[in-house]
C-alpha cells in the first residue's frame, strides 16, 4: 500500500468535482475548490473520519468494497479505478469479471434524474444503482447480495416475489427476453466467465429457463413500453428509454410515464410517500 500516493490522488480528485457533477447543491459559497471530504465519504457511504485520515496518510488498508465504493463515489474511470487498487496494494479487478464500477457517463446522467425511476444494470442484469423512485417501484435490489442482484435469476428461481411486478400475461414476454439478453451475455463473455456460471445454475435450478435456453435466442432488449404493478399504487405504465456505456457492458434504464397521465401521478405518489413504506412489500 502507497499511503502517500493514495492519499495524493484521492485528494486530487475530490479537488475536480464539483458539486453538480455527482448530483448535489452548491449550497453556500465554498472556500476550496470541489467537494468536501464529507460529500466524498456521504457518497461512498463512509465516516468522514475514515475518509479524512485516508487523505492523511492515516488511515489502514481500504478493502476492496470500499475501493468500489470511492471509485464510484468520485466518478473514476476504469483505468483511475485500477490505479486507485494498485495504490490501496490490492490486486485490479478484472474487467469483464462481475461489474462492480458503475461507467461515469452513465452516473452523470443518472445523478440528474429524481423525478422518475432509473437504475444502472449489467449486462448480466445485476442492479449496480438506482434511485429511490426505482426502489420504491421494483424494490431495493443494490442491497441484495450473490445471485439475487441478477435479474435472471430472482425471475427464473424467485417468481412468487420478483413477477409481482408485471403482469400474468407479460410473463412469457418476459422470461424470453431475459434469457435472450442472458445469452448475448454468455456470447460475449464466454463459457468459463460469470455469464456462464449464472447460465448453469439457472439451468440446475429452473426448468423453464432450461426450455427457453434450448431456443438458442439472442437479443438485448431494453426499450419497450412496460405496465409495472406495485402493491400500493396499482398499475402504472411507463416508456424503457436505455442509454448503453460504449461496449454495451452497462445500461441506464429510465422508465417515464405520459406527461399529465395516470402514471405520472402514481410515480409522484411514490415519491412523495418514499420508499420506506413500498420497498419491503416490492421485494
Amino acid at each position: 500500500m502507497d499511503r502517500e500516493a493514495l492519499a495524493e490522488f484521492l485528494r486530487s480528485r475530490r479537488e475536480k468535482l464539483q458539486p453538480a457533477d455527482v448530483g448535489l447543491s452548491e449550497g453556500v459559497r465554498r472556500r476550496a475548490p470541489g467537494l468536501r471530504r464529507e460529500e466524498v465519504a456521504q457518497l461512498a457511504l463512509m465516516s468522514t473520519d475514515y475518509y479524512t485520515r485516508l487523505e492523511q496518510q492515516r488511515g489502514p488498508q481500504p478493502s476492496t468494497q470500499m475501493l468500489a465504493s470511492l471509485a464510484r463515489a468520485l466518478r473514476l474511470t476504469a483505468d483511475e479505478r485500477d490505479y486507485l487498487y494498485r495504490m490501496a496494494g490490492h490486486a485490479v479487478p478484472d474487467r469483464m469479471g462481475p461489474a462492480g464500477h458503475v461507467a461515469p457517463p452513465l452516473l452523470r446522467v443518472f445523478d440528474r434524474l429524481s423525478d422518475t425511476p432509473a437504475l444502472v444494470i449489467s449486462t448480466l442484469g445485476e442492479t449496480l444503482v438506482q434511485n429511490s423512485l426505482a426502489a420504491a417501484l421494483l424494490g431495493d435490489h443494490v442491497g441484495a447480495t450473490g445471485w439475487d442482484r441478477y435479474e435472471p435469476w430472482r425471475w427464473f428461481v424467485r417468481p412468487e416475489t420478483e413477477r409481482l411486478h408485471y403482469p400474468e400475461s407479460d410473463h412469457p414476454r418476459h422470461s424470453r427476453a431475459l434469457v435472450a439478453g442472458l445469452r448475448a451475455a454468455y456470447g460475449s463473455m464466454g463459457a468459463s466467465s460469470q455469464a456462464g456460471e449464472l447460465v448453469a445454475e439457472l439451468a440446475r435450478r429452473s426448468a423453464e429457463f432450461g426450455e427457453l435456453w434450448e431456443r438458442q435466442e439472442v437479443a438485448q432488449r431494453f426499450a419497450d413500453h412496460k405496465v409495472l404493478l406495485h402493491p400500493e399504487v396499482g398499475a402504472i405504465e411507463v416508456d424503457c428509454q436505455v442509454l448503453f456505456t460504449e461496449d454495451r457492458s452497462q445500461a441506464l434504464l429510465v422508465l417515464t410515464p405520459e406527461p399529465r397521465s395516470e402514471a405520472e401521478e402514481k410515480i409522484r405518489l411514490l415519491g412523495v410517500l418514499g420508499m420506506q413504506q413500498f420497498s419491503g412489500a416490492a421485494r
